[in-house]
């Protein structure tokens, strides 16, 4: 699971990301053209593409992912995107992503598919490819259809399922006018139908419910894909797949691909040591790796263990090692020599690293704010949109992949990324960022600048009560601080001497608009006449002097709980974190921000609903209506009494939103179905229940002379296209020469 962190379409939506990608299995849609492309895609796949001529037999590559999966079938619940990644390798895929996002058919296992029929039933008609056989050497067929439509209609419960959407709309299966065709009936339209049998598993593993359960969790038996699973070893952490020789397309280039797990702050360690090739990395790995790549007087500032040290420090160090303190002098001379040791370490590792290159796209996904409203303040759809109006996404991106060099457009939609053919713009259905709407949203819902707070205890004696400075909360333009509470959380928006620190790693505002602090007291400042209004009655609520004076109802000031994850690749979490507490304290709302163990960070907050605003990703996927309806459905009483939210974390839904998904899923006319998944998006803005920020970046360290691998955007991975290059089609430093532009090739 990731943070801003992640299968095919089965496990798509089955977790939210939450640091690390996760792969997105997509499609075409149905008959018909559309009338409304969506333009390119930000940024094309960055794979280091390579004609098969110039890519030598053989070798291994060894491609860091973050587990080993605890399952190899992609239809049940803890399948995770190492699973939908071995799939992508080693079973028929009748459609995989291009560049664009779009589901085009893959002719090694599909010849054609079309619909027949729509009167009385939708009919599809395959065409399997006549050399499509399983590494056991039967033909792939009508018999593998059946038994994966049967496990996943959901008609029968002993199969533990993860979801079955789209096949409890097939009626039935039938064998065509040959072996190769397959007939597939739906009793309803179903516009998504392109979406089914990828991956395809063969019958031995769907025909029984103990097969489905149990017998595709470790070993894959008989497979059909450019590879084969050789082992599952869960002592060394890595799955080994192997060139599979009855594979009938283009022969593999590599040998063995070999997945191991390795933790994501430890991935530049493995780089270095040479145990792995391929790894998507963060953020300050990449620059490690940049500047590895850089001619020393190019490089920059310094980096690695004692940069930092000034001359001032190296002076003070040397007094303390020579002086007449002989336990002072031995602490310093022994933390010298751990310093020149990491240093030395530090300096080995960027050596090594000079053969690596980052290689950087987007991810077909997006990070967003999750607001829930389930109870308490953001149940009121006022302060939803509220919050959502203060934010400047353009600001919120721009931090996040400038820095990067990658496009830092926000996303404008919930449903579809730019460059996919449902992408549109919708936010303007909630509107532009606007303090000043967003504060008299606020005050509409009876959130009211200034007012009178009941006294809270304060967690350091001596400090005042929260009703007492009511009046002297918005003083100042832009405090943005935070205080430290006793349960490792922060409050932003409360009065501290560190006025300038974000606590995200200085992610924050430049603090141009901060007022000049000053050592008076509150009571002196008011003499000063800095507080109009500051004479009247105790308990009286003051004017609104500044923007980002803290709003209050019914004697309580409004605090919403931020939860975020705290482990490794979560800086950036942490920064668009420090910068929306920022821009919610202008409207007056403060922030309690809670880091809590990656472990934890899901189940138990957002899936739990222990949160008011969150941060974390969904994929994007060319199936919309099927996949994003339970993410965004209007949440049902259960039978037990609970909610059944199914994924819609978020708790917000309306029912025009869950008609125009169903109205769109069985529309088979492209232009139309994409104007239907519009015109829901515009309606998810509108409700402001999860607001998209930007498409998550995806960065890549890749072996200089690897072919085709690297990061890949919407594309899905040709696996059998891998390798490393022959030395004659090496460029000066190792890679394949000219470097593609990265931009979609069209296909």
């Amino acid at each position: 699971m990731s943070h801003d962190g992640v299968g095919p379409r089965a496990a798509l939506r089955s977790v939210a990301l939450l640091t690390a990608g996760m792969l997105a299995v997509p499609a075409l849609a149905g008959c018909g053209s559309d009338d409304d492309p969506a333009g390119e895609p930000l940024a094309g796949a960055d794979i280091a593409r390579a004609d098969r001529a110039r890519i030598a037999d053989g070798g291994t590559l060894r491609w860091a992912v973050d587990t080993v999966p605890d399952t190899l079938n992609t239809f049940q619940a803890d399948a995770d995107a190492t699973t939908s990644r071995i799939a992508q390798a080693v079973l028929p895929s009748m459609y995989r992503m291009d560049g664009r996002g779009r589901a085009v058919r893959n002719p090694d296992y599909l010849e054609s598919a079309e619909i027949v029929d729509t009167e009385p039933r939708q009919v599809v008609l395959y065409k399997l490819s006549q050399q499509a056989v399983w590494s056991d050497g039967r033909e792939i067929g009508a018999a593998d259809f059946a038994a994966q439509w049967r496990a996943l209609s959901g008609k029968d419960t002993a199969y533990w399922t993860a979801r079955n959407a789209g096949y409890d709309r097939i009626e039935k299966i039938e064998r065509g006018g040959n072996d190769l065709e397959v007939k597939v009936t739906f009793r309803r339209p179903y516009a998504d139908w392109r979406s089914l049998f990828t991956p395809l598993y063969p019958k031995e593993v769907m025909g029984t419910p103990d097969s489905f359960n149990d017998g595709a969790r470790k070993k894959l038996k008989v497979t059909a894909g450019p590879f084969t699973v050789k082992k599952v070893d869960t002592e060394e952490d890595e799955v080994t797949l192997t060139r599979n020789t009855r594979w009938w397309g283009e022969a593999a280039k590599l040998s063995e691909i070999v997945l191991r797990a390795v933790p994501r702050d430890k991935r530049i360690s493995a780089l270095s040591a040479g145990t792995v090739d391929l790894a998507e990395i963060d953020p300050s790995a990449a620059r490690r790796i940049t500047v590895a790549a850089l001619p020393q007087n190019e490089s920059g500032p310094l980096m690695g263990p004692g940069s930092d040290r000034s001359a001032a420090d190296a002076l003070r160090s040397w007094a303390v090692a020579n002086g007449s303190d002989e336990d002072a002098a031995d602490e310093e001379l022994s933390a010298r020599r751990k310093l020149r040791k990491k240093a030395a370490k530090y300096a080995r590792q960027q050596k090594a690293l000079t053969g690596f290159e980052v290689r950087k796209s987007l991810e077909p996904a997006y990070t967003q704010l999750a607001l829930n409203g389930a109870d308490g303040p953001l149940a009121d759809e006022r302060v939803r949109r509220a919050v959502a109006r203060a934010l400047d996404r353009e600001d919120i991106a721009g931090a996040v992949l400038k820095p990067l060099g990658l496009p830092a457009e926000p996303v404008g939609s919930h449903l579809a990324l730019a460059g996919q053919a449902a992408y549109a713009d919708s936010s303007g259905a909630l509107g532009e960022q606007d303090a000043k709407e967003a504060r008299a949203l606020l005050a509409d819902a009876g959130w009211v600048p200034g007012g009178p707070v009941k006294e809270e205890k304060k967690k350091d004696e001596g400090e005042e009560a929260a009703g007492a400075e009511g009046e002297e909360a918005g003083s100042e333009e832009d405090s943005g601080s935070e205080s430290e509470g006793d349960d490792g959380t922060y409050i932003v928006g409360e009065d501290d001497e560190n006025d300038d620190n974000d606590g995200d790693g200085g992610s924050g505002d430049s603090g141009d608009n901060k007022a000049p602090r000053d050592s008076a007291t509150g009571a002196q400042r008011l003499q000063q006449g800095s507080a109009p209004g500051a004479y009247a009655p105790e308990g009286t609520a003051a004017p609104a002097r500044a923007g980002n004076a803290p709003v209050a109802k019914d004697g309580k000031a409004l605090t919403l709980r931020f939860v975020l994850p705290s482990g490794p690749g979560s800086d950036t979490l942490a920064t668009v974190a420090g910068r929306i507490s920022k821009m919610l304290e202008r409207i007056g709302i403060r922030t309690d921000i809670s880091k809590v163990d990656d472990e934890s960070y899901f189940k138990d907050h957002i899936a739990s609903g222990e949160y008011d605003l969150a941060l974390y990703s969904w994929p994007a996927t060319a199936f919309p209506a099927t996949d994003a309806r339970p993410v965004y459905s209007k949440p049902v009483p259960a039978a037990d009494g609970s909610l059944n939210v199914e994924q819609n974390y978020t708790r917000v839904g309306t029912d025009q939103v869950d008609q125009l998904f169903d109205q769109a899923i069985g529309t088979l006319d492209d232009s139309e179905r994409h104007a239907l998944i519009r015109k829901a998006d515009s309606r998810i803005w509108a409700a402001a229940g999860s607001i998209p920020l930007y498409q998550r970046p995806q960065l890549t360290a890749a072996r200089r002379n690897l072919a085709n691998a690297g990061a890949f955007g919407f594309r899905t991975p040709v696996y059998e296209d891998m390798g490393f290059l022959k030395k004659s089609a090496q460029g000066p430093s190792g890679t394949p020469g000219p470097r593609s532009s990265g931009t979609p090739s069209g296909d």
